[in-house]
């Protein structure tokens, strides 16, 4: 896998919603590497503090490249502040991909909580070109957490909102949305990312109905190489680090914790 370590400038840093941000920085060579469920790490200051970079999946990867973030620590915001022109240290793309729906798909689900919605654009960008059903689940807290989703819509894909308190869309867990698709072994695929008890949930529902899926884990991170260790989680078959032998994973691997 290819790595590339450099400087890029912004092309733009937009709040989506209260909650979520977009930030797009111009990096020509990423743009033809990068593959979905990657992710980018950014040195987010320009000094000693914050000293570790931060991890975050490529949301998109067209023209240039876009992360989805959460402005929530102090890393976070200080990657809210930059502006067009600024710079940012880039390592990327990173990580294990996501594995393409086997042939015979005709319906792929992508179930996303919060942040996790982050590497399902750029998943659907390139499962619109297999002519396949696409739908998104998507499940917030509340109104803070929902944008419009334009870009999925544009593409094709059918969007399906839950919210914890009912705010916008469905009330309660994306659980609710299940059924709103087919549920087939031999044409659905699964795709998840987000908080582990709703990746628990969707681990369940995929395993009682026979389903294939992956999962994007979600882990603090230092290095995002595989080198130190710190983002090791429990699968089946022993601990895997998400930097590094994910972050994608078959779903029904993951030993999700609490």
């Amino acid at each position: 896998m290819e790595r590339i370590q450099n400087i890029y400038k912004v092309v733009g840093n937009e709040k989506l919603c209260p909650q979520f941000w977009r930030l797009t920085f111009d990096a020509p060579q990423m743009v033809r590497s990068v593959k979905p469920g990657q992710f980018v790490h950014i040195r987010t200051g320009g000094g000693l503090e914050p000293f570790f970079r931060r991890p975050f999946s490529v949301y998109r990867a067209q023209k240039h490249v876009e992360i989805f973030y959460e402005a929530v620590g102090p890393g976070t915001q200080l990657l809210s502040q930059k502006k067009k022109g600024d710079t940012v240290d880039v390592l990327g793309p990173v990580g294990t991909p996501f594995a393409l729906p086997p042939e015979g798909t005709k319906q792929v689900v992508m179930i996303a909580g919060g942040i996790g919605i982050a590497p399902m654009l750029i998943l659907s960008d390139v499962l619109k070109k297999k002519k396949c059903e696409l739908v998104l689940l998507y499940g917030g807290r509340t109104r803070g957490h929902v944008y419009p989703m334009q870009e999925f819509k544009d593409g094709g894909v059918k969007v399906f909102v839950a919210t914890d308190d009912g705010s916008v869309g469905v009330k309660g867990r994306v659980s609710k949305l299940f059924d709103k698709i087919k549920k087939d072994p031999q044409t659905t695929c699964l795709y998840t990312c987000g908080p582990n008890a709703m990746m628990a949930a969707v681990q369940e529902f995929a395993a009682r109905c026979g389903l294939a899926g992956q999962a994007a884990c979600e882990e603090t991170m230092a290095c995002g190489l595989g080198a130190c260790l710190g983002c090791s989680i429990r699968t089946k078959h022993g601990y895997r680090t998400v930097c590094y032998d994910g972050p994608a994973f078959d779903i029904h691997e993951v030993i999700f914790h609490p």
